[in-house]
């Protein structure tokens, strides 16, 4: 049984995040496929687009020039990353976005935890009005509302997909046929958040609705591996968790300062049950939204294996969450929360709902999204942390939701002398935004 005890819905204001999402049919004008240039199996399986295939194993990677290098010299920055930024700044230069993100004020909050505020006034000023359910994390897919698959080719970077030679490859012109696998699509997100905004849209011709699958997650993680940058974050919502389309997605972007929720401290909590390959879940703590992180495993499989288990089992049980992955596909955190809930049972209050702040992925990571000069100017780590606060399962909930976690984990709960908060600190006490400096682990932000 999930969070939700009765059917619950409120009017949302969802987040244009394609150009075409407020128009009916594709848009565009070239005269392929359905004559709309759009991401469709009409027009993408006569069409072509950049292929970057990555290794799944170990082995050699390549340069642009489709060359092997060795593993004892690899390039000094990844190939993914200028690739994505490259493709990202022409999109910006052929005015693709819906206003220009470079120009948004972004500031650090004083305190002790580093919130940071972002000022962004041109978020909010193109959305169109719809009827979103919160109470149901898993819902259809409906062909008949906005999905990627409406998207124009031009806001394409590339395909991303695993090689099958283990070798790391980049083609910039590869034609997508109908005996290809359904292509995971990387795409610009029109309303960006921060620079490098993208999106991650896996087998885009399945059109899946918003829900974690094992290979969903693991072409999430390798695309944050790829990208061997520990700015560069990749982020999931659920249903219910503020995501705005329902159709399988995850979000990612830079921003060259560490996350809160990176460096809150954590205590380990499990141990293996069983053959488990060495994946380890600590519980943050001394931040205001309880959650969950994924260290460890002798794989990537591993670790996406284990984070993908519990999103599946929370999806089943009706529990909303975000998840956030860091440290180039390290470190998964995984947050429960109910603000959605609260907010149509009346228990937010006004000051909070007057901000138009969306707790998702990036706010609950601790990067602000704030609409109105006004918010921004007065943003306090007081104001961010009961912000947060509202979004965080109630401890008894929580506990409740570690306990599903762990055992769809394999793993089992411990009591570790390996925490790294002493062991005589309350929940009170750990719940506190006046708590002492923490640091991150074996993660260079």
């Amino acid at each position: 049984m999930g969070i939700f005890e009765k059917s619950l819905t409120i009017k949302r204001v969802a987040t244009v995040v394609s150009n075409y999402q407020g128009e009916d049919g594709c848009g565009g004008s070239e005269n392929l496929g359905c004559g709309r240039n759009c991401l469709g199996k009409c027009c993408l399986l006569v069409s072509k687009l950049p292929l970057y295939a990555y290794k799944t194993e170990d082995g050699n990677d390549v340069n642009d020039n489709g060359l092997s290098y060795s593993d004892d010299q690899p390039p000094s920055v990844s190939f993914l990353h200028d690739l994505l930024l490259g493709q990202w700044e022409d999109r910006m230069r052929r005015g693709l976005f819906r206003y220009d993100v470079t120009l948004c004020e972004t500031k650090i909050i004083p305190g002790i935890c580093g919130f940071i505020a972002q000022l962004n006034e041109g978020r909010h000023l193109k959305k169109r009005p719809t009827e979103f359910r919160i109470d149901q994390v898993l819902q259809p897919f409906d062909d008949n509302k906005f999905n990627f698959t409406k998207v124009g080719q031009e806001e394409a970077l590339f395909r991303f997909e695993p090689t099958r030679d283990r070798t790391t490859r980049y083609f910039p012109n590869v034609p997508v046929t109908f005996e290809s696998d359904s292509p995971n699509i990387v795409a610009i997100n029109v309303s960006p958040i921060e620079y490098g905004h993208v999106l991650l849209i896996p087998r885009i011709f399945d059109c899946l609705p918003q829900m974690i699958d094992h290979a969903s997650l693991l072409a999430a993680l390798h695309f944050a591996k790829e990208a061997a940058d520990p700015f560069f974050r990749v982020g999931y919502n659920s249903l219910g968790a503020f995501a705005t389309i329902n159709h399988l997605h995850f979000q990612a972007y830079y921003i060259q300062v560490p996350f809160p929720a990176e460096k809150a401290p954590t205590r380990i909590i499990s141990e293996r049950k069983g053959t488990r390959n060495g994946v380890v879940i600590s519980q943050l703590f001394k931040y205001p939204v309880r959650g969950l992180v994924f260290e460890g495993g002798t794989t990537i499989q591993d670790l996406s294996d284990a984070v993908a288990r519990s999103c599946i089992r929370l999806q089943s049980t009706n529990v909303p969450f975000n998840v956030l992955i860091s440290c180039c596909g390290k470190r998964i955190f995984l947050f429960p929360q109910c603000f959605a809930e609260k907010q149509a049972l009346g228990q937010v209050n006004e000051e909070i709902l007057n901000t138009q702040v969306n707790p998702a992925v990036w706010e609950i990571s601790g990067h602000i999204v704030l609409k109105r000069r006004e918010d921004f100017d007065n943003a306090s780590e007081e104001y961010a942390w009961r912000l947060l606060s509202v979004v965080s399962l109630s401890e008894e909930r929580f506990e409740e939701v570690k306990t599903v976690v762990l055992e769809a984990s394999g793993l089992q709960e411990i009591c570790s002398d390996k925490s790294r908060i002493t062991e005589d600190e309350t929940e009170e006490d750990a719940f506190n935004p006046t708590s002492a400096q923490y640091q991150l682990n074996d993660c260079a932000v």
